[in-house]
């Protein structure tokens, strides 16, 4: 049984859910996706419209299918070395902290199923070698979350990968796995992936002497925006840089950072 297509009224429906549960606001021209991403749901339970569904998510009875619609609808398009100007960025930061014996901690604030917190992990991986560095790497879809651990993709996201990288730190798949890319243990095991809601209390996880918070905040309104850079200022060690991404500005957002180039800023 096909639903019927998703109303105006309905669409309005899951932007309020949706606000009300992660901050994300949705714009008009979203109608379109949350049909499409919710459609099996609604087949999987057998209701014919989308009021329905979201009754059934709203009525408290279903919290399982309430995360899993919140999954569905923040989960973004992602790929190794998205905006590769930060990651070059990144490792020309790198050789001043190498001769500390602090640990080099990265946060990827919005890390979607991986390929971000992995790209920041190979350049660590090769400027600091042995040296003492993590990457933490929070999403607010358990899905996500989960098949990020995996470090287990299909070979056709490798394309962005870097021709040195893909040979160290990727294991290609054979026989029953022919088709994937495995990412190497040694860096799957320098790299955690957590649930975190970036619009609520945020677990503790450390400091970080740099942040990815790349292609998120094009999601929420001004408030929200503000919000979640003051909770996440504090977690950026004094001199540490906070990465946004290039259509993304703190412009309005907030003082606590100093430009250092487009899309790129400093905790002083």
């Amino acid at each position: 049984m096909e639903p019927t297509p998703i109303t105006d009224k309905e669409f309005g429906a899951f932007r309020a859910f949706l606000y009300d549960a992660t901050g994300i606001s949705l714009s008009d021209a979203k109608k379109a996706l949350v049909g499409g991403r919710l459609a099996k749901r609604l087949k999987h339970h057998g209701v014919s419209t989308y009021g329905e569904y979201y009754r059934l998510i709203s009525s408290g009875t279903h919290p399982d299918e309430s995360r899993m619609a919140v999954d569905l609808l923040t989960t973004n398009e992602t790929y190794f070395f998205r905006e590769p100007k930060h990651f070059a960025f990144l490792e020309s930061q790198l050789p001043a902290l190498a001769s500390s014996s602090s640990e080099v901690c990265v946060w990827s604030a919005a890390s979607s199923s991986g390929e971000e917190g992995y790209s920041i992990a190979m350049v660590l991986a090769k400027t600091l070698g042995v040296r003492p560095w993590q990457v933490v790497g929070t999403d607010i879809s358990s899905r996500v979350v989960a098949r990020a651990r995996t470090g287990h993709y299909a070979i056709e996201r490798a394309s962005h990968i870097p021709k040195e990288f893909l040979a160290r730190y990727c294991r290609k798949g054979v026989r029953s796995q022919e088709g994937t890319f495995l990412i190497a243990r040694d860096l799957r095991e320098r790299v955690r992936f957590l649930e975190a809601n970036l619009n609520g209390p945020l677990p503790d996880i450390g400091e970080f002497q740099f942040v990815f918070l790349r292609n998120v905040m094009i999601y929420f309104d001004l408030d929200t925006k503000r919000q979640i850079v003051r909770r996440i200022a504090p977690l950026i060690r004094p001199g540490g840089f906070l990465f946004v991404g290039h259509s993304e500005t703190l412009n309005d957002i907030s003082d606590a950072f100093m430009p250092v180039q487009p899309s790129i800023y400093r905790k002083p």
